[in-house]
């Protein structure tokens, strides 16, 4: 086995209805349903954020949601309140075959630092612990799936590139929030990065 799929936040508050709802993100889960039966690897990521996380807008008196704060690790969107542990809006969607993932990372539990990305925290150097469980599994080939394009899926496959992995993003299994022409943005960036988008 050197393959591994990637599953990125697949999620209630990611989808119709959630907190931090991205268009047509439901869409998207029969087909990873799917794909699951191609891999003899499957890793979910959960966004999982304590109430009094530093990247949401209502714990910054007077900001605005989607507005940008410099932290101490750089510029920060303030997203709406999403993905409280334990919340049903952290919770994976119903029709999503989480029983099939082998390990479930979880990400963003650090109140002082968000992160989007499956691999490290936005600080771009504390470790999710990703890489090695892949390393040790033998993984050297990245299919990424899920939500949202322009920021988790896309910093997930930028970081994996970097780790030297053989990536791949199935555009057809993610979709993108799109905040102020950010998926371009990163479409730009997973290109230039070799990442391949299928």
């Amino acid at each position: 086995m050197t393959s591994a799929l990637i599953v990125i936040d697949v999620q209630n508050d990611f989808c119709p209805g959630g907190a931090l709802a991205v268009a047509g993100g439901d869409a998207i889960v029969a087909g990873i349903n799917v794909l699951m039966a191609e891999f003899g690897a499957v890793v979910l990521t959960q966004d999982w954020h304590p109430a009094g996380h530093s990247s949401f807008a209502d714990n910054h008196a007077g900001a605005d949601p989607y507005s940008m704060m410099d932290m101490p690790y750089g510029p920060q969107v303030l997203w709406p309140r999403h993905c409280v542990q334990g919340s049903n809006g952290a919770a994976f969607h119903d029709d999503l075959n989480s029983d099939r993932a082998d390990m479930i990372i979880r990400k963003g539990f650090r109140s002082q630092i968000d992160s989007y990305s499956a691999f490290f925290e936005n600080d771009h150097k504390t470790p999710t612990g990703l890489d090695g469980y892949l390393r040790s599994r033998g993984v050297t080939k990245l299919v990424l799936t899920g939500l949202a394009t322009d920021f988790c899926v896309g910093f997930s496959a930028l970081d994996a590139v970097a780790q030297g992995f053989d990536v791949t993003v199935r555009m057809d299994l993610c979709r993108a929030i799109d905040l102020d022409g950010s998926l371009v943005g990163m479409v730009d960036k997973m290109k230039a990065a070799g990442v391949r988008l299928a």
